[in-house]
């Protein structure tokens, strides 16, 4: 699975290693973006809807009718198919149509535990064997870090692709490479639904201010602080996309036989 690119802060600035490579400038999901880019516009307005819980599970989403909510043509709608099948927004099933895929939130804890014991692991391993982590890693991770809370980004769910970049880049400062590779296939999975964690102002900025308080502890050493502060950050993450993917759930299920709203 693909990530999907993170959206571009208000100022120019570095961003975090691990990250995807090329940032996306913000895209309102309700107008089409400026210059016609209305492949970009269909991806964003589809994966906001679909969020949303504006489709129910059994709604099979053809290309002639998402043109038309949209108003644009069958093109960009096909390829916004195409990339949210890669988030895991949507599914493609044996009719060969896609519908909206449903969130595994009975698997969600399981793998948020699996994640935890990962990322603990590896602020837990230099801990017992004296090694320090790379700093050659952590400061310049630090320091992007620090340009995003000088400018935040908005709220958008692909700012997940920034979050695992942090946590991907901090694990590999560990000096374990596998229990990196480890923790991101983890994050394929449960990525869908973290996407959830980002829709908000408030959320993004806490994390921003929690992933720089743990960075910047690991940096001075405080290692037993850094596992706490770890820990109770992924725990709050669990709890926020746990909430919010129920109430998306729950609005797919209720529109069952009721057609969305027409427009972007």
């Amino acid at each position: 699975m693909t990530p999907t690119q993170p959206p571009a802060a208000r100022q120019p600035g570095a961003q975090p290693p691990g990250a995807a490579p090329r940032a996306v400038q913000r895209r309102s999901a309700a107008r089409p973006a400026a210059g016609g880019n209305l492949r970009e516009h269909a991806y964003v307005a589809l994966r906001h809807r679909l969020m949303e819980g504006e489709f129910s599970f059994r709604d099979r989403l053809t290309e002639e009718r998402l043109a038309a909510l949209l108003g644009v043509s069958r093109t960009p709608v096909r390829e916004a198919l195409t990339r949210l099948a890669g988030d895991g927004l949507v599914e493609k099933r044996p009719d060969g149509g896609y519908y909206p895929a449903e969130p595994d939130l009975a698997g969600l804890r399981d793998l948020y535990e699996i994640r935890v014991v990962l990322e603990l692991r590896g602020l837990e391993r230099s801990l017992e064997s004296g090694v320090p982590h790379d700093v050659g890693l952590l400061e310049p991770l630090r320091d992007s870090w620090r340009a995003l809370r000088a400018a935040p980004p908005d709220p958008d769910p692909s700012f997940v692709a920034l979050d695992e970049g942090f946590h991907l880049t901090l694990s590999r400062a560990s000096g374990n490479l596998e229990l990196a590779s480890l923790l991101d296939a983890v994050n394929a999975r449960i990525r869908p639904v973290r996407m959830h964690d980002f829709l908000t102002e408030d959320r993004i900025v806490l994390t921003i201010e929690q992933h720089l308080d743990i960075v910047e502890t690991v940096l001075a050493g405080d290692l037993p602080d850094a596992v706490r502060k770890l820990r109770n950050h992924v725990g709050e993450s669990m709890d926020v996309v746990e909430k919010r993917a129920a109430r998306a759930i729950t609005q797919m299920v209720l529109r069952r036989g009721r057609t969305p709203r027409q427009g972007p």
